[in-house]
């Protein structure tokens, strides 16, 4: 937005200029035309009158490119209404001067009162379509009182001898129908040029934005690229070394030192299929627009998602506990998606929240929307990470030092899913404290039973029977069991 406003502003200084040089060649006009009249065609005019205006024009007009100088000295930018404001006093003073040197040349005799329509196009042109309409209507006034002065004698009028064969200003036929040719023409002029302007100008702000919009295309179609050359390089890298080594000394059963290897192998290859189908995901969400919805039960996919990280929350020791509340069972939407969401919420739930932490899952009904929320005791966000948090491959410092392998697409991804369901994802975290994940969800309709009012669905997966020291001997004991296959 702030490109553009520049951008605009821009162009109202140019526009401003652009007046300015058809001033210039306005006056050369004016001396060139009173000389032929007077001294070529033998038309009587007042040359003296006339050539004072044409040298207070020419003063006028270098006043006004002081003042425009003075204020886009050093400022490219320019402030726009005072621009517009220039340009608005640069047409007025154009019109009263015109409506000067028509009097001193004929009046309503001089068919270069015509010549007001130009000023019409270019107030058009250059000023919204308000302005366009007040600018004629000035015109009309400015050129109507000078005919009805000159009609009433109260001003002299000076005939234009030689042009014509007698002075019309007095005939009022001639007034009254030359005075209304000239209003309609010049509202028909403002009504013609300004629909052209408009229509113009709609046209350029539609290809100004689909240019920013290709530019955007382009700026992450250029990110996607570079991240995705480096991360399959660096993984494929790794993977190529590491089998090459196997490859090179496999003579007989693996020893420890190929079997670490191979495993690094298989980590990195996994680190890899999960990164390329994650950014296979957000792009395909980017550029589709179709997504199945049907009405699908909450508590269900909540237990799904539950069941997916229960076994990670156990082996930190985390507790899960979730709240649904009955009448915000179901909801409309994809419930692949929604139940990917979810999981890979708690799946960063329990990943950055220490061991013997909580993690909390509630849904309620809020008006039209479910209210799902996602709390944990984890490590937080820095509060000035927060607004970057769901920006695609972005991941938060402290949680870089916690682990350094991730894509930074999750968070990114569930944004996408969440909005496409025209609902909002929002966080609210403190540092060292734990994180909060909203989602607000649409649904079809309240779901009412006959019981289900003030009841509440208790999904409690609290791991509290089993205890840090229990799930320790468990490992213990299938470690234990596995050196003794290999010792057999």
């Amino acid at each position: 937005m702030k490109m553009e406003s520049i951008a605009e502003n821009s162009r109202l200084v140019k526009r401003a200029y652009w007046l300015i040089k058809l001033r210039w060649a306005a006056i050369l006009f004016l001396v060139a035309g009173v000389f032929v009249c007077s001294n070529m065609l033998c038309i009587t005019l007042k040359d003296f009158a006339l050539y004072c205006i044409a040298a207070v024009l020419a003063l006028y007009n270098m006043t006004v490119l002081l003042v425009l100088n003075h204020l886009t000295r050093g400022n490219s930018k320019a402030h726009c209404p005072a621009v517009k404001k220039i340009i608005n006093v640069q047409i007025s003073a154009d019109l009263l001067i015109l409506a000067v040197l028509l009097h001193f040349s004929g009046g309503i005799e001089n068919p270069f009162a015509f010549y007001f329509i130009f000023h019409m196009i270019i107030a058009s042109i250059l000023l919204t379509v308000l302005e366009s309409y007040l600018q004629a209507t000035f015109a009309v006034l400015v050129f109507g009182l000078l005919v009805l002065l000159e009609y009433q004698q109260l001003i002299p009028h000076y005939c234009l001898k030689g042009f014509t064969p007698e002075c019309l200003h007095r005939d009022g036929l001639y007034v009254l129908g030359t005075f209304f040719v000239f209003t309609t023409a010049l509202y028909l002029a403002v009504y013609m040029a300004s629909y052209i302007a408009v229509r113009l100008r709609r046209a350029e702000y539609g290809y100004r934005e689909a240019n920013i919009l290709l530019r955007q295309k382009d700026r992450i179609k250029n990110e996607y690229v570079l991240r995705v050359t480096h991360d399959i390089k660096g993984h494929l890298a790794a993977i190529q070394s590491c089998l090459g080594v196997v490859v090179n000394k496999l003579t007989g059963p693996l020893n420890d030192r190929q079997e670490d290897l191979i495993g690094r192998a298989y980590a990195r290859t996994v680190k890899l299929t999960g990164f390329v189908r994650e950014l296979l995901r957000l792009t395909q969400m980017r550029l589709s627009n179709k997504l199945q919805m049907d009405d699908f039960s909450l508590s269900n996919t909540i237990r799904s998602s539950l069941a997916a990280v229960q076994g990670k929350a156990e082996e930190k020791c985390i507790t899960l506990t979730s709240d649904i509340v009955s009448s915000a069972d179901t909801i409309f939407g994809n419930q692949f998606a929604i139940e990917e969401t979810i999981t890979n919420l708690l799946l960063n739930a329990v990943k950055y929240t220490p061991e013997n932490g909580s993690v909390d899952l509630s849904a309620k009904e809020d008006d039209d929307f479910v209210l799902i929320e996602i709390k944990d005791t984890g490590i937080g966000i820095p509060q000035e990470e927060l607004p970057n948090i769901f920006d695609e491959f972005f991941r938060a410092s402290n949680a870089l030092k916690l682990e350094r392998d991730g894509t930074g697409l999750g968070l990114s991804i569930a944004r996408h899913i969440v909005e496409r369901h025209g609902g909002q994802i929002d966080v609210e975290s403190r540092l060292g404290e734990g994180t909060t994940f909203s989602l607000r969800l649409p649904r079809l309709g309240k779901v009412a039973t006959a019981n289900a009012a003030g009841n509440r669905e208790q999904t409690n997966c609290t791991i509290k029977e089993k205890t840090c020291e229990e799930h320790k001997g468990r490992i213990q004991s299938r470690q234990k069991h596995s050196e003794a296959n290999q010792l057999a």
